[in-house]
């Protein structure tokens, strides 16, 4: 029996309207053989947990190009109280390289910039679904 496809939800939280890159990304995880759950644009943050878990997705992935990324911590605690803190958080957008360290700090564990090759966001977010699985295993 194989292993069910990496799960990835991919949404953008606050006002931020502009999805054309999410879209893309997410044909680039379909094309890879991941199931992904897209929210498109506008999503709070109580919905983007609930449907985390409705959904159980190893990865969330937020993109942010209107300084929507400063809702990154409540988002990260929100997790954790929703007992999804296993979850790993992405990041991808227009993102100030001085936000970095607060936002890792937060437990955002890829920051993915314009210009970032489809192929390494696709490997990287495939290897953090086993990472994520491996720690549930263990646990």
């Amino acid at each position: 029996m194989s292993e069910r496809p990496p799960r990835v939800l991919v949404t953008k939280i606050g006002l931020d309207g502009h999805d054309r890159g999410s879209r893309i990304v997410c044909a680039a995880l379909r094309d890879a053989g991941m199931e992904v759950i897209y929210t498109g644009p506008w999503q709070e943050i109580p919905d983007v947990v609930k449907i985390a878990a409705e959904e159980d997705v190893d990865v969330i992935g937020v993109s942010s190009l209107a300084s929507d990324h400063l809702l990154m911590p409540k988002l990260m605690e929100a997790l954790r109280e929703a007992d999804l803190g296993h979850v790993a958080v992405v990041l991808g957008g227009t993102i100030p390289e001085s936000d970095e360290k607060w936002l890792r700090e937060a437990r955002v564990e890829r920051i993915f910039h314009p210009g970032t090759p489809l192929p390494e966001i696709v490997k990287s977010i495939g290897q953090l679904a086993l990472e994520v699985r491996a720690r549930d295993t263990l646990a």
